[in-house]
């Protein structure tokens, strides 16, 4: 059945509008960006059928132009177009990180660096600079690593955050396969940044690790942030 045959109050357009976004499934947000389904399939069957298909909207929304590419009813015109979704929504996070202290919305914090990091299939390591407010100044990914490792220089990151003027810092990196627990290694490298970056004035405020489903931990939260 279409969904123009559909009761106009389950229309995913329509529930929308007179229910808001919260009220959709993934399905139905995801059949509003499609538009229009294939022969036989309306747009929310072929939504359901995507999700199914790559397990979750994240591995979706991370899924690479020959892989989407090849799903029936998709092609190229629809991955651009999904990619600049995404990118609309990282950079309208990121002007709520500049606009004030980034610790009024600690949520748009850990959903911009999912964003931006927790669809990525290679560790990267991020850091956001920080004014004396917390407001962001820029967010510059500065190393980039294997699935499993990444090489971090404290002294990149402390030149990184003088060239800047950066009175605070958050450092980010993701873990592409597996848990957001810290290793050791990750727990060292934070103390080293922290001691290394304390000697020019420039606080560490939290390390957040990106896992690529789940939540995002914090160092901070978790009391594990040298001060």
């Amino acid at each position: 059945m279409a969904i123009t045959d559909w009761p106009e109050t389950e229309r995913p357009r329509e529930k929308l509008l007179s229910r808001g976004p919260d009220a959709l499934s993934d399905a139905e947000l995801l059949a509003l960006f499609l538009r229009v389904g294939v022969k036989g399939r309306s747009a929310v069957d072929l939504a359901r059928d995507l999700i199914a298909h790559f397990g979750t909207l994240t591995r979706l929304c991370a899924a690479g132009a020959e892989e989407f590419s090849a799903i029936p009813g998709m092609g190229l015109a629809k991955y651009a177009q999904l990619q600049a979704v995404m990118e609309l929504a990282r950079r309208a996070l990121s002007e709520r990180l500049s606009e004030r202290d980034i610790f009024d919305s600690p949520a748009a914090v850990r959903e911009w660096l999912q964003l931006r990091l927790g669809h990525l299939p290679h560790e990267t390591f991020c850091v956001l600079l920080l004014d004396a407010r917390h407001s962001l100044i820029e967010a510059v990914d500065l190393f980039r690593g294997t699935l499993t490792q990444t090489s971090v220089y404290p002294r990149e990151v402390v030149k990184l955050a003088l060239s800047r003027n950066a009175a605070a810092v958050i450092l980010a990196h993701n873990h592409p396969s597996g848990a957001a627990e810290p290793s050791t290694a990750d727990q060292v490298l934070t103390r080293t940044l922290t001691d290394a970056l304390g000697l020019v004035d420039v606080r560490v405020l939290d390390h957040f690790i990106i896992p690529a489903h789940g939540r995002p931990y914090s160092f901070a939260e978790h009391g594990l942030l040298r001060r």
